[in-house]
């Protein structure tokens, strides 16, 4: 189930190898995926690339929630304490070869179970129902009908406008199944059998207005959940994670200075204290000031062991001739791993590096642990790390959402210049000069950067962008200036509104401000001829142009 703009709030109008020695970890090892210390809803992912909506919904709604592939075992599940089960929805037909199966412990362990489009169709298949190509396909606005009683509906009309994306509908139940609600076009849109729901429509997306309820109901009144899963509570239970995983060991942090690292940094720190060292990495890839702001900040003023190394000129060697985006990342994220290995020589025996890995990025990046998403660009810090990585990686935040990093911040203390700053991809401006990265170009772009986010902050827009910048393109144009010819590049501006970088809205920034920073941009930075606004939103574009 795709979904767009209105999810979103608008605004108006070359690295030598190291050979290390038993200093450090010689097995890569990635912390899997941890249990809650308490009661989990597991959402069962078939496909879509979405899927991690209703895993959002059902944070937000203070419960914890993890995403598994479709094909997990039970012992996988059973360890995550589950009380519910979640099925997706996917983009497969039931009848299509190769399509995903329901796993027999779904109906076995008699959870609770709401399966959700793809879902309801497999269960429905499964159980002995039947799924037919739907006469009238729906992609789009519908309305169901609610025509019996039933707690998931609770509190509700029985008129409700829902979200529909279906090629297939249930066209006879299984034995014991019964109607809860149609739509014109889909006559079983909700049944149930005991415990066990099923919806045609999506209530994860924002399109379905009483989504947040029927997801509530499902929770607190089916499956009897208490909604105890809190920012202080992530805290704790993080806490004794980590300890638990470095046991008397010394850790590395890769601190970036944004709020992913640094949230990262102070849930480490509060969990083992002096015993984690933070390495900042200038990698010549920063915005404006950005490097000395870092010092500052976590050095001087959280009193962190900040070592500070600067790298500029190995990744720009790295990068040296490299247009290709992927291998962009891939080249970034070795560096970054060769740059740390480095450092720990000079520190003693240190086994674990610590990032600020986010549960978007290994989505994106299609890990292991959420390998039914299609991969749409490597994570420096996930699918682009070496496979002979030389520490054991530790990543609190691997299950997290953005905002829920935020609140995490929050909860540790951290201060709002942190907290609320823009996210900042780690190859840093790498992606976005399209083609290759040189210290001119650079030097440009961080020009036209600095422009796009003072005119921004000028206009008390920060906390309505989720992320705003420039992108420095290939391409050149003619332009006139006085009475001469010029002829420079074009300059891409980039404004977006979001909650958790899965899907974004292009920012509908005021014509006055776009003017500012075009006017700017031009007279400022000589490399610049032309200004353009992207008004692409996420999907069908990613929010960095590479």
């Amino acid at each position: 189930m795709k979904t767009d703009s209105a999810l979103q709030p608008r605004i108006e109008p070359p690295a030598d190898e190291l050979n290390l020695t038993s200093q450090v970890a010689q097995v890569s090892e990635t912390v899997p995926v941890a249990a809650p210390v308490q009661e989990s809803v597991v959402v069962l992912d078939f496909g879509s690339q979405y899927t991690q909506l209703i895993t959002r919904r059902v944070r937000e709604l203070n419960v914890y929630s993890q995403l598994v592939p479709n094909d997990a075992s039970w012992e996988t599940v059973r360890a995550l304490q589950p009380r519910a089960i979640i099925l997706s929805g996917g983009p497969s037909s039931v009848y299509d070869t190769g399509a995903p199966g329901l796993p027999p412990w779904v109906v076995e362990s008699g959870l609770p179970v709401l399966a959700i489009c793809y879902g309801l169709q497999l269960l429905a298949h499964q159980l002995g129902g039947r799924v037919d190509p739907s006469k009238v396909r729906e992609y789009g606005p519908a309305t169901v009908r609610v025509v019996a009683d039933a707690e998931l509906f609770d509190g509700l009309p029985r008129q409700l406008p829902v979200w529909m994306s279906h090629g297939d509908s249930v066209t006879a139940l299984p034995e014991g199944f019964e109607l809860l609600a149609s739509s014109p076009a889909a006559e079983y849109s909700a049944v149930r059998r005991g415990t066990t729901y099923g919806l045609q429509f999506h209530p994860e997306v924002a399109h379905t207005p009483s989504g947040g309820q029927i997801l509530a109901n499902f929770l607190f009144k089916i499956a009897k959940l208490e909604p105890s899963w809190t920012p202080a509570h992530f805290v704790e239970e993080a806490t004794e994670r980590i300890r638990a995983q470095v046991g008397e060991h010394r850790v590395l942090c890769a601190l970036s200075g944004g709020v992913d690292s640094a949230v990262a940094a102070t849930l480490i720190h509060a969990a083992i204290g002096d015993r984690l060292t933070c390495i900042f990495v200038n990698n010549g890839l920063l915005r404006e000031g950005e490097a000395e702001q870092v010092v500052d900040v976590f050095r001087e003023q959280q009193h962190l062991d900040l070592r500070y190394v600067d790298a500029s000129d190995r990744f720009l060697a790295a990068l040296r001739d490299v247009t290709d985006p992927e291998e962009k990342r891939r080249r970034i994220g070795e560096t970054f791993i060769r740059v740390f290995e480095q450092e720990a020589l000079s520190l003693g025996e240190i086994p674990f590096l610590a990032q600020g890995t986010l549960y978007p990025d290994m989505i994106e990046s299609t890990t292991p642990e959420t390998r039914s998403a299609a991969r749409i660009k490597t994570h420096h810090n996930v699918g682009g790390l070496p496979l002979d990585i030389r520490f054991k990686l530790v990543e609190p935040l691997k299950l997290l959402f953005k905002d829920e990093v935020r609140k995490v911040g929050t909860q540790l203390g951290l201060p709002d210049e942190i907290v609320h700053r823009q996210p900042f991809p780690g190859p840093g401006l790498a992606v976005r000069i399209l083609g290759e990265v040189t210290s001119e170009r650079l030097q440009a772009l961080r020009a036209c950067d600095a422009i796009v986010r003072g005119e921004i902050t000028v206009a008390g827009l920060d906390r309505q962008v989720w992320q705003s910048f420039a992108v420095l393109t290939p391409m050149r144009t003619v332009g006139v200036m006085g009475d001469g010819r010029t002829y420079g590049n074009v300059v891409a501006i980039r404004a977006v509104t979001s909650e958790d970088a899965m899907t974004a809205a292009w920012a509908r920034l005021p014509y006055d401000v776009l003017d500012r920073i075009s006017t700017r941009i031009v007279n400022e930075v000589p490399e610049a001829t032309r200004v353009v606004y992207d008004v692409t939103s996420k999907p069908p574009g990613t929010i960095e142009w590479e």
